[in-house]
């Protein structure tokens, strides 16, 4: 923990990880299960919230269910490694519902690792020709196709 991150003991940690397994417990259900009376368990959860260590709560959707088969990681190439061609690729990616994860990385021939999830191989074609390809400062782009999930969180390590 850096010095900035609040620190945390056993009851905050126990909130975190219900949490992040089920977001709709209730108050009453998470005091229940940390040992706590629902008063003080409230008054943890808005402090968590507060101190953005929860930043939100979402529901999970089943993208298959959904139409939305192809996942695929995409490698993208700049010509430029300046802040300004940057910031703009990423408001041009963060504009795409069908990329779910942009990162700026390093020790590849690559600047951006993006997952992407598409309907089919035609959905993942207009992404590609239509979108990606056509921002300013794109000079290259890898994909590869996701064909198994043996292991998929969105919990974190506590």
């Amino acid at each position: 923990m850096t010095d900035s991150t609040p620190k945390l003991d056993r009851y905050d940690r126990k909130i975190l990880q219900l949490l992040q397994a089920d977001a709709r417990l209730s108050n009453q259900e998470l005091a229940d299960r940390i040992g706590l009376s629902p008063s003080p368990c409230l008054r943890r959860v808005k402090r968590l919230e507060d101190t953005g260590l929860i930043e939100g709560y979402r529901a999970m959707l089943n993208a298959r269910a959904l139409g939305l088969k192809l996942m695929a990681f995409i490698q993208i190439s700049m010509d430029r490694h300046t802040p300004d061609r940057f910031d703009q690729f990423e408001a041009q990616i963060a504009s795409y519902p069908e990329v779910l994860e942009c990162h700026l990385i390093t020790g590849h021939d690559a600047d951006y690792l993006l997952k992407v999830i598409v309907d089919d191989m035609d959905g993942f074609q207009r992404l590609l020709l239509e979108k990606i390809t056509r921002i300013e400062g794109v000079t290259g782009v890898h994909s590869s196709f996701v064909l198994k999930s043996p292991s998929s969180r969105t919990a974190l390590p506590l």
